[in-house]
């Protein structure tokens, strides 16, 4: 009998030896002072340091000199992509808008549906191109004017905005570009103040109160 409790104690000794000596004994003095943050609490025979499972920093690293957040130059192809996209849909369905009621007195033929496929893919086509040179313009401005100024603000896209517009309606003479600067000038306007609206509104009710 005392050989059977001698052998079940040798055996409990040896797993406590195996997951750590004086498993239950080392969590209560060791570990029991490590903050378990959002964690519960784990089991004693893990031989695991709990502080090495808390992540307070970043889950990526970053090359030197690399920003958080994307900028210009990285947003470009973001937005001529999704210009050129947004042209050729808009094109199209409108296309096919008018392409059905011009060929409306036609009977479903090929021929009416040649017709319809012909003006979808011109105008498709065209608007993606359009929308995707002024996407290309704008990027290219906002490239060169954050790089000239060294800073990165709504002055930037507005300023960019206003030399896209008036690039594109060169051709137009004086007047054109006129014209094309004010477009450009009052839609990025609108753009910057959508984009700051809560700040806005946030800096008059500090101030109002």
């Amino acid at each position: 009998m005392e050989s059977s409790q001698g052998s079940g104690n040798k055996t409990t000794g040896g797993l406590a030896g195996f997951f750590g000596a004086g498993g239950a004994g080392l969590w209560h003095t060791d570990l029991a002072r490590v903050p378990l943050t959002g964690m519960n609490p784990l089991s004693p025979y893990l031989n695991v340091d709990p502080r090495y499972l808390v992540q307070d920093t970043d889950e990526f690293i970053l090359p030197t000199g690399a920003n958080k957040t994307w900028g210009r130059f990285e947003l470009a192809f973001f937005t001529m992509g999704g210009c050129c996209m947004a042209g050729a849909a808009f094109g199209t369905m409108n296309c096919l808008r008018l392409g059905l009621k011009e060929t409306q007195n036609m009977s479903w033929s090929k021929p009416r549906n040649v017709q319809i496929l012909n003006m979808v893919t011109r105008q498709g086509a065209l608007w993606a191109n359009t929308l995707g040179f002024l996407a290309l313009l704008y990027s290219a401005f906002g490239v060169i004017i954050e790089k000239t100024r060294g800073a990165e603000d709504d002055l930037n896209t507005v300023a960019a905005g206003t030399m896209t517009g008036m690039l594109y309606k060169c051709t137009g003479g004086l007047q054109g570009v006129a014209r094309g600067g004010l477009a450009g000038l009052t839609l990025t306007s609108l753009y910057a103040l959508c984009n700051n609206w809560e700040y806005m509104k946030g800096s008059l009710l500090q101030q109002s109160l």
